[in-house]
């Protein structure tokens, strides 16, 4: 019953962005199939300290309230970003205070949303080298394993470039970023502290691993040797990163059943189960 009132709500919500932003460039929605489970609604809720979650039961978006202004991180689909600032305005924050929003990956289901949320606050965008060329162009790179999608999403025109091992100061927080190519090879992850009282917590917004494709392409072919040495580069930072909580970009990635993971073994997890399901893609391609 819940389930089926999340998709009617998600349709709804849906086809009033068309309605309403059907002359805004920057909130047209895409993907609206997959926005039926990817923009499930969700309440706002606090992860520890001073993180909370904006986004949706199938796509994260991370707010840090760094006493200085806020940072976000990703931004869901185009037709998300309206839901995103709502959630925002509901934890009692004003989206004005937004400083900063970090991307994980130049792909339209993570990044759709950035150039309106990056217009409506003034925010500055942060990512990656490769990131920011795709944010840029608003199109994915030529190596691209997805590239035959050819899916677009609207562009950034400015982008901050932080590079692997660089960090983002705000207020009372240092975000650092790591480099986790292979899904996308411009696919970067932040971390950052979080504490309550005397508690501290390291929180990682994990890239995502998955190793999928558009039709035709082949992780065995020898032109995509440096997406497999991006994927078991990302695998290592996630088997060493301090991680006492996950938050995914897909929150359902690695199977997971809530919105983050607390276990201290989650991103060691995370690496091993797309380490697995690229072995797996690999060994079918092997095979035919």
């Amino acid at each position: 019953m819940l389930a089926n009132y999340a998709a009617i709500a998600v349709v709804a919500l849906v086809a009033a962005a068309e309605a309403q932003d059907r002359a805004d460039p920057l909130t047209q929605p895409i993907a609206v199939e997959q926005a039926v489970e990817w923009l499930a609604l969700r309440p706002p809720v606090r992860i520890f300290g001073n993180s909370y979650l904006v986004g949706f039961g199938g796509l994260s978006v991370a707010l840090i309230d760094t006493g200085e202004g806020l940072i976000l991180i990703d931004g869901a689909l185009p037709q998300a970003a309206p839901a995103i600032l709502a959630n925002v305005s509901k934890l009692g924050f004003r989206p004005r205070d937004i400083k900063y929003i970090l991307s994980t990956e130049p792909h339209f289901d993570h990044a759709g949303g950035i150039a309106a949320l990056a217009r409506d606050t003034g925010a500055t965008v942060v990512a990656s080298p490769r990131g920011a060329e795709g944010l840029r162009t608003g199109r994915l790179a030529a190596d691209d394993p997805q590239r035959g999608y050819d899916s677009r999403f609207p562009a950034v025109s400015a982008v901050q470039v932080v590079r692997n091992g660089e960090t983002l100061r705000l207020g009372k927080t240092i975000v650092t970023a790591h480099a986790t190519p292979g899904h996308t090879m411009g696919s970067q992850s932040w971390s950052w502290r979080s504490c309550e009282a005397r508690q501290c917590r390291a929180i990682v917004f994990a890239s995502s691993l998955n190793p999928v494709s558009a039709d035709g392409y082949r992780y065995t072919s020898p032109t995509s040797s440096p997406i497999i040495a991006g994927f078991r580069r990302s695998y290592a930072v996630m088997r060493t990163i301090a991680c006492d909580i996950l938050i995914t970009a897909h929150a359902d990635q690695g199977g997971a059943k809530d919105r983050f993971r607390t276990s201290r073994g989650a991103c060691r997890a995370y690496a091993g189960a797309s380490e697995r399901a690229l072995a797996t893609r690999m060994r079918e391609e092997a095979s035919r």
